[in-house]
């Protein structure tokens, strides 16, 4: 006769089940903490831009000597934020980019630009490239081609209902001129609030943080054309 099997106790039984359950996963980029004062990043429609923008912060930034952790300090984005555009690893926000763009003392489509030659371009609205807000309640899109940073860029805008979306200061002698189209819009600005309806245009300089708010019930959609003072590639 066979000897009697030895009931296993609690402790091995445990035991046996931590031996047969599949190890772990490492944690991937998206179980990752986010250190602190880490900007999101925005990939949904930012799309093919990702290495255009890496490729032009990164030469902009080496052609005025700048370091990351400097460029850091002087846009308030993180330098590990900066580094990651740079590799073409996050599609940053149009927040964040704004911030890089005045810090470096270029147009915003110094950024976007993929120095393309000339000629006719046709901008289909169903391949438009949008940024947007990290809540995805601003977008914003070009109407221009991404071919060279230029003095004037032409935008077109759209806001949520009850949307705000706050601009930090763009570089001196920056000037927006924005009309609106459908909805009810404020802008704030200084201290003081302009309140706009369908076919109201304002034109003021931006060199001061303002804010664009929808007072309305639907969506806002507006068209803005931004001028610089100076076109620096």
């Amino acid at each position: 006769m066979a000897p009697a099997k030895a009931t296993p106790t609690g402790k091995e039984r445990r035991a046996a089940r931590s031996r047969s359950r599949p190890p772990e996963p490492p944690p991937g980029p998206d179980r990752a903490e986010e250190g602190p004062g880490h900007e999101r990043a925005h990939h949904a429609t930012f799309g093919d831009l990702t290495p255009v923008v890496g490729s032009n912060l990164r030469r902009l930034r080496m052609r005025r000597g700048l370091s990351l952790e400097k460029l850091s300090r002087q846009s308030g984005v993180s330098r590990a934020m900066l580094g990651q555009v740079e590799l073409g690893q996050s599609a940053p926000t149009i927040n964040v980019l704004w911030k890089i763009s005045t810090a470096l003392g270029v147009p915003f489509s110094a950024l976007i630009s993929s120095r393309s030659s000339g000629g006719v371009s046709v901008m289909r609205a169903e391949q438009a490239k949008k940024l947007t807000s990290h809540d995805g309640t601003f977008s914003s899109r070009a109407l221009f081609p991404f071919d060279e940073p230029r003095r004037v860029e032409f935008y077109e805008l759209r806001l949520a209902p009850r949307g705000v979306e706050r601009a930090d200061a763009h570089a001196p002698g920056t000037v927006e001129n924005l009309v609106v189209s459908e909805g009810q819009v404020a802008i704030e600005l200084g201290g003081t609030t302009h309140s706009l309806g369908p076919g109201d245009a304002i034109v003021f300089e931006a060199d001061e943080p303002h804010a664009y708010r929808n007072t309305g019930a639907g969506e806002a959609l507006m068209y803005l054309v931004m001028t610089y003072a100076d076109t620096v590639g």
